[in-house]
């Protein structure tokens, strides 16, 4: 009898100890970033000691008020050798299966979610993704009022089974760093069609910004029995991405626009930009974390000019605008051109993923991995001359040469004298400018290239990347 009663009270008082618990991003299968030190948290009991050992680092925290607990090991070398990870409190947690490597997060709306199954090339690639070594974690979409500190995904090794339904986008960007590193690469999709930015940044992002105080308020009134959706400023952030803060990581791809191209945003969007970027590298705390993004495609927005009776032709190129002047207000940023790969303007959602993704691996390679004579980027317009009546374009990122894609003369370009006035133009490179000239222009002021929401260029570098499309004016 007395043994009976000793061993209810022991089960009750070890009800009163909560177990040491994990978030799911961290978890067996996953990579831990390499040459970081390795951030692992999780919740326990206030005041109970958290031993964490993974390799040959081992640390210790005590669960706060609040439960909450953070270790930081050692940071370690790439490694495809797996191993476990112990967690020790008032239980034991033994992790199998991790390896050390290369973590990227790849977020963004239906570009960056449009799985293998559904890309161009994926019949051909889904049965030859049989690689242990990449990993994948893929959350589900979901919003919250208020950030929240879980999402209900895992860790699995990239085989076909498990690829199919991963983002072709971050897969194709990860087999590309795969092959040129030799590391494990871990690759995390949060990724939503249809959505716009604003939900997708935190208040600490909003706040940042004072012309974007109307949604650093709103969000601020927002409490956790607040009704949301997709929309609604950081909803998205709350649920799909705070969750995985402070994870170690090396960097971010970003494939969105397309909703906000819609509602007219145009400048506005590179604060947009800004405040999100900013907002998530202060809650990551690893600094100016690498920010590679894709230029949206070319699109016939105004077929939905009924219901957005503002769209002109022009909205989409003005986006581009803002999309290219992130490359000088974010920090550490790079953008992917891929008006060259569209196949049809009719189709939001170009089929080609495969390089897309090897593009945003360029610029990882090329500024993360120390490829530094890799020609990652397209042209980019940097400044503009008169000379003769004519205007005389210099870009970045020129590579071996400047070259017209299809033989043709280049196209489209268009230029303007003081009456602000755009006819075609025509344009020839030299060396590393392109010289542009009208007979109907005798004092040209201002050019533009690929001035249209369908046009698709025929100029860029002899690596065959794309420039950008550009204007010289503000008007």
């Amino acid at each position: 009898m007395m043994t009976a009663i000793l061993a209810l009270l022991f089960a009750g008082q070890a009800s009163l100890h909560a177990e040491v618990k994990l978030p799911n991003i961290i978890g067996s299968n996953m990579v831990v970033q390499r040459e970081k030190p390795i951030r692992i948290w999780g919740w326990a009991d206030p005041g109970e000691r958290v031993t964490v050992t993974f390799g040959e680092s081992s640390q210790t925290d005590t669960a706060d008020q609040n439960g909450k607990w953070m270790v930081e090991l050692k940071e370690q070398k790439a490694s495809n050798k797996p191993q476990n990870m112990l967690i020790q409190g008032n239980n034991e947690i033994v992790l199998k299966n991790i390896l050390v490597g290369e973590v990227w997060l790849c977020s963004g709306q239906s570009n960056m979610q449009w799985n293998m199954k559904q890309s161009r090339h994926g019949k051909e690639e889904i049965p030859k993704a049989k690689n242990p070594n990449i990993r994948l974690f893929q959350i589900g979409r979901k919003v919250a009022p208020v950030p929240q500190d879980n999402v209900p995904a895992t860790w699995r090794a990239c085989s076909p089974q498990t690829v199919s339904g991963f983002s072709a986008v971050g897969y194709h960007f990860g087999e590309k760093l795969h092959e040129e590193l030799d590391v494990p690469i871990g690759l995390i999709q949060s990724a939503w069609g249809g959505t716009e930015i604003e939900p997708w940044t935190p208040l600490e992002g909003f706040a940042k910004i004072k012309e974007l105080a109307s949604f650093k308020d709103a969000v601020s009134k927002l409490t956790k029995e607040s009704e949301v959706d997709s929309h609604t400023p950081s909803a998205i952030y709350n649920q799909m991405i705070h969750p995985l803060a402070p994870l170690s990581m090396r960097g971010i791809i970003w494939y969105q626009g397309e909703s906000n191209c819609v509602l007219g945003d145009t400048t506005i969007y590179t604060d947009k930009t800004l405040a999100m970027v900013s907002g998530w590298r202060s809650v990551f705390k690893q600094g100016a974390l690498p920010f590679y993004f894709v230029q949206i495609a070319p699109y016939v927005y105004t077929s939905r000019k009924e219901k957005y009776e503002y769209l002109t032709v022009e909205s989409l190129p003005r986006f581009w605008d803002a999309q290219t002047a992130c490359l000088d207000k974010v920090p550490n940023s790079g953008m992917v051109v891929v008006s060259d790969i569209t196949a049809d303007v009719n189709n939001i959602h170009p089929g080609n993923k495969r390089d897309v993704g090897d593009r945003l691996a360029r610029w990882a390679l090329a500024k993360n991995y120390g490829q530094k004579d890799l020609v990652h980027s397209g042209p980019i317009f940097q400044s503009m001359t008169i000379e003769g009546g004519n205007a005389v374009l210099s870009f970045e990122h020129c590579g071996s040469g400047l070259q017209s894609f299809d033989g043709k003369p280049l196209s489209p370009f268009m230029v303007a004298g003081t009456d602000k006035k755009f006819v075609p133009a025509q344009a020839a490179i030299e060396g590393n400018t392109v010289v542009v000239s009208s007979p109907d222009i005798a004092n040209p002021v201002a050019v533009r290239f690929a001035w249209h929401e369908t046009a698709i260029g025929n100029l860029g570098n002899k690596e065959g990347l794309p420039a950008a499309p550009f204007r010289t004016d503000n008007w």
